[in-house]
This record gives C-alpha cells, structure tokens and sequence, in this order.
C-alpha cells in the first residue's frame, strides 16, 4: 500500500470495497481529479485490481483486514451492494466515513428492506409480499394468479436471484423467505439516476429507457424517447425524494416500470455507479463515476447536462466469442466516433464484459452503430 505522506500535501484518499468494473471505471475520474485511489480485491484479476497499482487483496468478511484497509483512507465507497453488512457497520464503529452508509445500502442490498421502507414511504410499488412460508405464498398466488415473480431478497443481480411462477406447484421449490411480487404489465423499463452528496447538493440525470434481455440490460437509450417533459420530471423527482429520504451519499439509480397509463413503479434500487448511466461517460459533462466520487468527497457535484441530442449505450454479453480485441481493429476503423470500454474481464456465458457508448443526434444510426460494434466484439456478427 502506497505511504500517504508520499502523496501531494492535502490529496484525498479514497477507498473501495470491491474491484469490479464499477471501481475500474471510477479509478479513471480519480486519475483526472488527482485523488488517490486504492482498492479491495478479492483477487488481483479483477478488472480495477489489474490497472490500480494501490491494491490490496482479502476477503470482505475478514473485518480485521478491511478495517486495516479502511484506516489508511479518508472515505469508503463501493462497487457493489454485496459487501457483508457486518463488514460496514463495523467500519462505522470505528469511526470510518462510508458512503453511502450502512443504513442506507441496506435498502439496496436487501429487496425484502427495499420494498417494506419505501412501502412506508409511500412510493409506488408493483403488488408484494416477503412470504415467509409456503402457505404465504401459496395465498399471494391465489390473490395474483399465474405469472408472479419470486426474488432472492439478497445476492441477485443481472437476472440471477429471479425466477418467473407460472403453476401454484413451483412455489414449493422455493427457499424462504422470498420475495413475491405481481408481474407488472409494463411498456418499458426506465432508469432514473441521481447523485447526492454529503451536504444535500444533489444533480439529475436524463432519465433513460433500458432494454432487458433474459434479465441483463443490453441497451440504454438516453433520454428516453416520448417520455413528456412533466412524467420524466416526475422520475426525477422521485429519486431525488427517495435519495434524501433514504440519505443516499453518491449515485443512486432507481429502476422503474412504466406502464403505459401514466404511473410509473419503482423496481429495484442500486447505490453504486450505474449500468444505466455508463452512457455518461462520453455523453455528459460529468460522469456518473466523477460525480460520484465528488459526493463522497463532498465536492461540488458537476453538471449532468447531455452533450448531444442523444446517447446510446450497448453492453458487450459474453459469449463463445473469447477474443475481445480482436474486434477492435474492425470496430475502430469502420466507426471512429465509437467509445469502446472493455473490463479486462474473462469472457464467460451472460458476463458483462465491456460496454460501447455512441453521442450525436440522429438516433436510429446510433443505435445501429452500436448493436453492430456490440455484436461483432461479442463473436455474433464476423462483417
């Protein structure tokens, strides 16, 4: 771990649980602020451990090494909402700033939490119940009918954790408690982000239309098309509302259903850098990961302004296709104006393994451009 007083007199330090894509992503804004910037890896292959020289490796249940870790920075953040709960209540024991706090990524971290505050809240919501039995769940699904859905209240993610119940006999393969919720008849997924910081500044994205397949976003369009200006105001708002009212330091995205009357459903929370926002990486003034990393430090937030008409952003799925750049050499010469993030990740079935981001003003082409670079760095297309 690199000597502090080796640093530039006054250079802050920031810490992250996790070495995932998210903290890679955050690592470059930090580079360009000039922040010091250290990670917890799990394993030195992961994609923020391979490019961030101030590493350390350990296991996130191992309090006494986190702790360690969490003394040599000024604040902690994270990449993802999967780190133990004891883990992070114990750094705030010990008097460790982290952002955003236990209390609040619980909410993120848990949907059974998530769904029961803001139910207490009063924020719109599909039908639920968090089924302790079977008998719970076998009366959910005769108040609801076919075609619910079931959630692991803590661990899923990218449509892992989820599964579709179709016949009252299904439920029996469940492991309690559950989460249950009515199937939402819905147009379209949206994702509203914002970013707050510790001293209540706050800035709002353009809320932006996700494409779902098998469970894993694989396009944002950005704004979302023919969404009137006082329903996406209204999205805006609402996460704004639920970021003070939850006192989320940093990026929150919250995912919703819009179902085509005029109601928009809140969905799932995230409280990290969000794949809904990597467009803004070349598509905004300031980057959800910058502005993340200035709430946590209580910077002034920047601009969320859009520097085009429109931003497409298309995740690169892995497939059986395990020669990522090889694509490059293709996808750059055919389309210079592309933006191509790769991970540095081994290509797995259903991984995410980088992403490709394209800005301008003609919308239907960017979105061809994309799907193409996407496909062909996937191995699905070969021209």
């Amino acid at each position: 771990m690199q000597d502090r007083t080796k640093l530039p007199f006054g250079t802050p330090v920031v810490g992250v649980l996790g070495a995932g894509q998210l903290a890679r992503m955050m690592y470059e804004s930090a580079i360009s602020l000039g922040i010091a910037f250290r990670v917890f890896a799990n394993d030195e292959n992961e994609s923020a451990a391979q490019v961030c020289a101030d590493k350390t490796l350990g296991n996130l249940q191992d309090i006494e090494s986190v702790l360690k870790f969490a003394r040599s920075v000024d604040v902690i953040t994270l990449d993802h909402e999967l780190v133990p709960s004891e883990t992070l209540e114990s750094l705030v024991q010990n008097g460790i700033k982290v952002f955003p706090s236990p209390a609040a990524v619980q909410y993120a971290a848990n949907k059974g939490l998530m769904r029961q505050e803001l139910a207490k809240l009063e924020y719109p919501m599909p039908k639920w119940l968090l089924a302790e039995n079977l008998e719970q769940a076998r009366n959910f699904f005769t108040k609801f009918g076919s075609k619910i859905i079931a959630k692991s209240p803590t661990g899923g993610y990218d449509g892992r954790g989820v599964w579709g119940i179709n016949t009252e006999s299904e439920l029996e393969s469940l492991i309690f408690p559950v989460l249950l919720e009515e199937k939402v008849k819905f147009v379209r997924e949206l994702s509203a982000v914002v970013v707050r910081s510790t001293h209540n500044q706050a800035v709002s994205y353009p809320v932006v239309e996700t494409i779902q397949s098998n469970g894993i976003c694989t396009q944002v369009i950005a704004p979302a098309l023919d969404l009137d200006a006082e329903r996406a105001g209204a999205a805006q708002a609402m996460a704004l509302r639920i970021a003070d009212d939850l006192d989320v330091v940093g990026v929150l995205a919250v995912e919703l259903f819009d179902t085509g009357s005029g109601e928009l459903l809140v969905n799932e929370l995230a409280m990290r850098p969000h794949n809904s926002a990597h467009w803004t990486q070349d598509g905004s003034v300031t980057s959800q990961f910058e502005n993340h990393l200035r709430a946590v430090l209580d910077l002034p937030l920047g601009s969320p302004e859009m520097v085009s008409q429109f931003a497409v952003m298309g995740n690169i799925i892995g497939g059986q296709h395990e020669d990522l750049h090889r694509g490059l050499l293709h996808c750059l010469a055919r389309d210079p104006k592309l933006h191509i993030h790769l991970y540095g990740k081994e290509v797995r079935e259903g991984r995410k393994v980088g992403h490709v981001n394209a800005i301008g003003d003609n919308l239907e082409d960017l979105i061809f451009r994309v799907t193409h670079a996407v496909d062909f760095l996937a191995g699905t297309i070969d021209e």
